[in-house]
């Protein structure tokens, strides 16, 4: 075999920083160590792998093309020497989650985990689905939680559970207390909605086809909370995840309204790259989160 994992370690590293100072520094080795392996890695195949743009090392079509299969193959030999050693840990674990899911679902799944596994770690970070998919596809997380569908070729998404949007406004808005909303009343109003790029605004744009044109979009808010203060607030009407709304609504501070005729209803996705080792740590996570039940009933 002409290379060696640590090569592909540095390859890796250098990939995702883009700067070979910061690839040495975070796999604890000399510049000029990590400098020697990535040129001895190229050299033994009389390729290039990278485009030096001045300080910065981007990846040409060629180091593209053979990434996802170096971190697969590097992620398995990590996994073989776990068990080698006497057993897969569960070791750390990254994963990114959309605003609904990070915020209502996600915490609590990461609390039974690290419980359950002392030791393990978990990076949990929030961000819209648009960030998710693009930090994924980039091998920055290791499996992703979204609401709604992805198109990207190089992630594989696997059916979670359902959950659906729901329209709702302040108890003294003019629409409360209507038995349902009708086309024109949707119309009529004022929206406060989530911003382009996450999965609730394409989500709520798909259930509006046909009038998304023509509807009074009053405001767009990346967060949740923000969204549901403002609706509070008497600002207009909002349209979130049931699984947002559920406290708001036992309080009463928010009331639903129904849209029968609309298709409000979705799905929730994990996602992970196509070439992603599934180590026993994300094995573990997804099995919590299929036991998970959390309250998608929005009146309940």
């Amino acid at each position: 075999m002409k290379y060696t994992l640590r090569q592909l370690e540095v390859f890796l590293a250098t990939a995702y920083h883009e700067n070979l100072t910061r690839a040495a520094e975070s796999l604890a080795m000399s510049q000029s160590a990590a400098s020697s392996a990535l040129r001895d890695l190229e050299g033994q195949f009389n390729v290039q792998l990278f485009d030096r743009i001045g300080k910065r090392l981007q990846l040409n079509e060629l180091g593209r093309s053979i990434r996802p299969r170096a971190q697969a193959l590097l992620e398995q030999a990590q996994g073989l020497e776990a068990a080698l050693a006497g057993g897969e840990e569960i070791g750390h674990l990254r994963v990114g989650a959309t605003m609904s899911i990070g915020n209502y679902i996600a915490v609590g799944i990461m609390t039974r985990y690290m419980l359950e596994q002392p030791g393990a770690r978990v990076e949990l970070e929030v961000a819209n689905t648009s960030t998710i998919v693009r930090k994924l596809a980039n091998f920055e997380l290791d499996l992703g939680m979204i609401e709604g569908e992805n198109l990207h070729p190089d992630l594989k998404m696997l059916y979670w559970k359902e959950d659906e949007l729901v329209v709702f406004c302040a108890p003294d808005h003019e629409l409360a207390g209507k038995p349902w909303l009708t086309d024109e009343d949707l119309l009529q109003a004022e929206w406060i909605v989530r911003e382009p790029g996450s999965g609730t605004r394409q989500n709520f744009e798909w259930a509006l086809h046909g009038i998304l044109p023509q509807l009074n979009i009053k405001l767009e808010l990346q967060h949740t909370e923000a969204i549901k203060r403002a609706v509070e607030a008497g600002l207009g009407v909002g349209c979130l995840s049931a699984i947002t709304l559920g406290d708001a609504f036992r309080r009463g501070t928010l009331v639903p309204l129904p849209v029968p005729h609309r298709d409000f209803k979705r799905g929730l996705y994990f996602v992970r790259h196509r070439n992603k080792f599934i180590s026993a740590g994300m094995r573990r996570w997804l099995e919590l989160c299929r036991e998970s039940q959390p309250d998608f009933e929005a009146g309940v």
